[in-house]
């Protein structure tokens, strides 16, 4: 017995090092790597303003001009002086200086405007299906759909983690992504953005149930099925 557990000893200490392949790139090191700087801040999303949103408008220097608004059912605000500005579908940079343009000349000579989102009911995500808390939730300028799950406090005892759907419409056309989260956590593909009006849905859903047929082909384990959908 002593013996055998020697030379067990020796063949793991003299072991063949491990060799990259051409999916996987072997570290030399005992322990992940800390993340730099550069990833820990990621690239800024952009938000925009909506309808019913609340917004904070700062004018350097003019107090009586700085205050908190909330956008309209229409998608705008009103000011004194300036009256009503569109907010709707602007960033907070680009309805500052509309402010800004408005303001110049007639009223201020060089105002300076800054605006900032305090509260926002149009920038959110739906989340449904087999999920602990079903619900509207705000995005984040980083949220991925692992992030989105967990502000629904996760998936349900017996939710179907391969069958979660993001719906999303782009250019006025209905785009549907169904993802399988055991890959998503095994590395196998990235953990997918989230933006403003996705729907997410864990387990079966008629989009789901559009997927059917391709599923015995494309199987979810190394990338996501991405497709528009038609009705």
């Amino acid at each position: 017995m002593a013996v055998a557990s020697a030379l067990l000893l020796a063949a793991c200490v003299h072991r063949e090092p491990i060799e990259s392949s051409p999916d996987l790139t072997v570290l030399q090191a005992v322990s992940l790597p800390e993340p730099t700087r550069a990833d820990l801040t990621p690239p800024d999303r952009a938000t925009f303003v909506g309808p019913l949103d609340v917004i904070f408008v700062d004018v350097f220097n003019v107090p009586e001009l700085t205050r908190e608004l909330q956008v309209d059912a229409s998608g705008r605000i009103s000011m004194p002086l300036v009256g009503n500005i569109d907010a709707i579908g602007k960033t907070r940079e680009e309805l500052a200086a509309k402010i800004e343009d408005a303001l110049r000349g007639k009223y201020l000579r060089n105002p300076q405007v800054t605006v900032n989102i305090r509260s926002s009911v149009s920038q959110v995500v739906t989340i449904d299906g087999q999920v602990t808390e079903p619900g509207l939730y705000p995005v984040t300028n980083q949220m991925t759909l692992m992030r989105a799950l967990a502000s629904a406090k996760g998936l349900t005892e017996y939710a179907k983690t391969d069958d979660v759907v993001i719906l999303r419409m782009v250019n006025g056309h209905k785009v549907a992504g169904l993802y399988n989260l055991d890959a998503i956590r095994r590395g196998a593909y990235g953990d997918p953005p989230i933006y403003a009006n996705d729907i997410i849905t864990v387990g079966d859903s008629p989009a789901r149930r559009m997927f059917r047929n391709l599923i015995a082909v494309s199987p979810l384990l190394t990338a996501p099925l991405i497709a528009l959908l038609n009705r």
